[in-house]
């Protein structure tokens, strides 16, 4: 009873210090209409900032996963350390007015936030074995709601964007201490790693981490593009209204539920790749968003109840399955190593969205909305098909305790 208790402790701890953390993410997404006015910073500078904030984030896993430092250092103090580096920068938004070095801070955001999301999802492994899939999807749950709290933020202070930066700022440096401070390293935490930089190479060509890879990467091309530009669609949709006089802006409001959708979808997912495996989760889950991604943009905004009714379900099914990817990198690769496979898959899963971030604004000014969001579909079929193929080799075995 002792250690169901502890462990359901370090669970809160860690997903509230991981929601407090990531706010920084989309900081500059929540406030992007009011940048383009204060510092005369166009569409595609915005697409850039956001892209800066995944290369970074890129940058900084795989420095920690060649180095192996997610497994040399205690996560805890990685994340502290980190998480309030990344506070420190984000704040630098406020005073730059130079569009290049803007993006350079939100590069170093990312790169510090390298440190934050990978070690938390370390320590929570730790403290699980059996219900690890719902312990990382009820973390990823506080992930998705860290990262759309900047349109709460940005909905309650529609007409102040620095106190959106601030906020997510002191947000982040109570994460960090959070974590260092009140939570223990689990029972089942690993140490004693060596330096080794042969051992991501060799793990990566092995046939079961390789498709769980692949399968996360077909995941990561829609999720992340979708959470860079819902609040512009649903602004297209819904346009500048308010829900309470002038201090609750309506765009923001709904786009922040759709996160809170994908959160609550996170951690039921969590318990039913416990029931039915993870590759099947995975693969509901993505034919699910997938389904969405191809007609949603097509419908014409008049029809705005059922697209808003579409992008909470949207916002559930693509994040749903994101921690289940996590869970099955642990459990396929070395107990020893589990940071460095967890930060290696998470670094090389954001250098692709950098891609779809950036091609969506592109495809959306040329075709509109509706192929903008058909091209992610693409991920999700890729995605399924390599999760399926997991499903069929022996290693899946050892995957929810058999259940694949």
């Amino acid at each position: 009873m002792l250690k169901t208790e502890s462990r359901s402790r370090a669970l809160f701890f860690v997903s509230v210090a991981t929601f407090f953390s990531l706010s920084v993410w989309f900081s500059t997404n929540a406030i992007s209409g009011a940048l383009e006015t204060a510092k005369s910073i166009d569409e595609s500078s915005i697409a850039l900032l956001t892209i800066a904030v995944q290369l970074g984030f890129v940058f900084g896993t795989l420095v920690i996963a060649i180095t192996n430092l997610s497994d040399l250092v205690n996560a805890r103090t990685l994340f502290w350390v980190s998480a309030t580096l990344a506070a420190a920068v984000n704040l630098l938004v406020i005073p730059l007015e130079s569009t290049t070095l803007l993006i350079v801070a939100r590069f170093a955001t990312g790169a510090f936030l390298g440190g934050v999301y990978p070690p938390a999802m370390k320590v929570i492994s730790g403290w699980y074995t059996k219900g690890r899939g719902f312990a990382l999807g009820t973390m990823v749950g506080a992930l998705t709601i860290g990262s759309g709290s900047p349109h709460l933020l940005r909905s309650a202070f529609s007409e102040n964007w620095q106190a959106v930066i601030v906020g997510s700022s002191i947000l982040a440096v109570l994460g960090g201490l959070i974590l260092k401070f009140l939570v223990t390293d689990g029972p089942d935490d690993v140490n004693g790693a060596k330096f080794n930089p042969r051992y991501l190479l060799g793990a990566i060509t092995q046939r079961a981490p390789r498709l769980a890879l692949v399968g996360y990467l077909g995941h990561q091309w829609e999720l992340y593009a979708i959470w860079a530009w819902i609040g512009s669609y649903l602004l297209y949709v819904v346009g500048e209204r308010s829900l309470i006089g002038n201090s609750l802006d309506l765009a923001s409001a709904l786009t922040f539920l759709v996160f809170v959708a994908g959160a609550i979808a996170s951690s039921y997912a969590g318990v039913w790749s416990e029931r039915i495996g993870r590759t099947a989760v995975t693969s509901i889950a993505m034919v699910i968003s997938g389904g969405v991604a191809a007609f949603i943009g097509f419908l014409p905004s008049e029809m705005s109840l059922l697209i808003v009714i579409l992008a909470m379900i949207w916002g559930a099914s693509v994040v749903a399955d994101s921690a289940q990817f996590s869970t099955a990198m642990t459990e396929l690769s070395d107990p020893a190593y589990r940071g460095t496979m967890l930060t290696f898959q998470t670094g090389v899963g954001f250098a692709l969205t950098a891609v779809s971030i950036w091609l969506l604004p592109i495809v959306k000014d040329s075709s509109g909305w509706g192929w903008a969001f058909a091209m992610l579909a693409l991920g999700p079929v890729v995605g399924t098909a390599a999760m399926l193929r997991l499903r069929s080799i022996p290693e899946s075995a050892r995957l929810a305790a058999g259940k694949r």
